[in-house]
């Protein structure tokens, strides 16, 4: 995954601070934006967590701060619900100019209630996705209910929200008041997806029930269950952003399931390890991957280590080469099945021992034929097993060059 933080006006003068979360390769299947919960950052975890999954499943995501809040400029005094809207429609305009116009709006919480108010002045938006979005900002206007009386006496109120000291401005309120939620989600005009946990105790099951009867088809459910509201476990962020990869699929324009013929480009594979430990993104062949190590050795163990990606292909390999053969010979082979396993093992009478190597790598492989196969069609198969192509890569002297990529 590329990173890269930049920035955009947000139309008022402002410059709002904002992350692009690119794919490995550099070569995005579309463009998204993500708006965060209300008083959020883009850096908030499940914004991180679902921005980088997406971005492990090919897609570009940028992620934002609102006017006033993290590290964009303005007062969130100075805000409203309508001014997060416009930061939402600029933040497209922006991925527009310069990189690709957004197919994919994602918004969580009050960030779900922005970009389904925004979703129509944006053209190119053919998917919408609402993370524990609010029906309507009428629960918002209650939190803030016991702020109103300063607010009428001095224009702003500071109030406590999430363990934090937040100071908002008349203008919120009145906004508040006057947006009819429902109106926006009817005349929406995109694929709705609506994700939220039936044990939200922020905003509430029922709003899902209301965004999704008031918005019309293409639309689709699904339940976050035991989620929180702020998707604080990794894992519930990480199914979310798989389900939102899925499903927007379905709906971004250029076709994806269209099957290509192969280039030296399409072949080529791209591996990035970031900061922060061993967890590393590889996409072959425009296949996403995902490579760690175990926990024992520093890892966190979210996909195999580099030397069971090998073993994998050698498997993968033996069983596609005895597949292959049974069929041109016309055997009845119904699977094939390899169990391998890759240690280290002392060498006590060989020439690697000789020569100051101790142990040498073995790859202990077992095969398992079903079908009705007689004996020697089975032990045929098993010679075979030693010719398939990766095997013989393995057994072969390889050469590998490096060099520096240019700046």
């Amino acid at each position: 995954m590329h990173t890269i933080k930049t920035n955009f006006d947000n139309g008022r003068g402002q410059q709002l601070s904002a992350i692009l979360d690119r794919p490995v390769d550099d070569r995005p299947i579309a463009y998204a934006v993500f708006a965060h919960c209300f008083t959020c950052s883009k850096t908030y975890k499940a914004v991180r967590h679902i921005s980088r999954a997406l971005a492990a499943e090919g897609f570009a995501v940028l992620s934002f701060d609102f006017t006033g809040l993290g590290d964009s400029e303005g007062d969130f005094a100075d805000t409203s619900f309508s001014s997060n809207v416009d930061d939402v429609v600029a933040a497209t305009e922006f991925l527009a100019e310069n990189y690709g116009a957004p197919t994919v709006l994602i918004g969580h919480s009050l960030g779900g209630a922005a970009v389904m108010m925004a979703a129509s002045r944006i053209p190119s938006a053919t998917a919408v996705v609402a993370i524990a979005a609010p029906a309507s900002l009428g629960h918002l206007s209650e939190m803030l209910e016991p702020a109103r009386p300063e607010l009428n006496r001095t224009g702003s109120a500071e109030i406590m929200l999430a363990g934090r000291r937040i100071r908002i401005g008349n203008a919120l309120m009145e906004d508040l008041d006057e947006i009819k939620m429902v109106d926006a989600i009817a005349d929406l005009g995109c694929a709705l997806l609506v994700m939220h946990s039936p044990v939200d105790k922020v905003v509430g099951i029922d709003n899902a029930s209301m965004i999704f009867r008031a918005a019309m088809h293409p639309k689709s459910f699904v339940s976050l269950d035991r989620a929180d509201h702020l998707l604080t476990d990794a894992a519930d962020s990480r199914y979310a952003a798989g389900v939102i990869a899925n499903w927007s699929k379905k709906y971004i324009p250029a076709p994806q399931e269209e099957v290509k013929l192969a280039t030296s480009e399409d072949n080529r594979v791209v591996v990035r390890t970031g900061s922060g430990g061993f967890r590393t993104e590889v996409l072959a062949n425009g296949h996403p991957l995902i490579a760690d190590e175990p926990v024992a050795v520093g890892g966190t163990n979210t996909g195999p280590s580099p030397y069971e990606l090998l073993t994998a292909a050698l498997g993968a390999c033996t069983s596609m080469t005895l597949r292959m053969y049974a069929d041109r010979k016309g055997w009845p082979l119904e699977a094939a099945e390899v169990r391998l396993e890759h240690s280290k093992i002392h060498c006590i009478d060989c020439a690697e021992a000789s020569q100051g190597r101790p142990k040498i790598d073995h790859i202990s492989r077992e095969l398992v034929l079903e079908g009705p196969l007689d004996e020697a069609q089975r032990q045929r198969l098993l010679e075979i097993a030693d010719r398939c192509p990766v095997h013989r890569t393995l057994h072969s002297e390889i050469k590998v060059t490096t060099t520096l990529a240019e700046e």
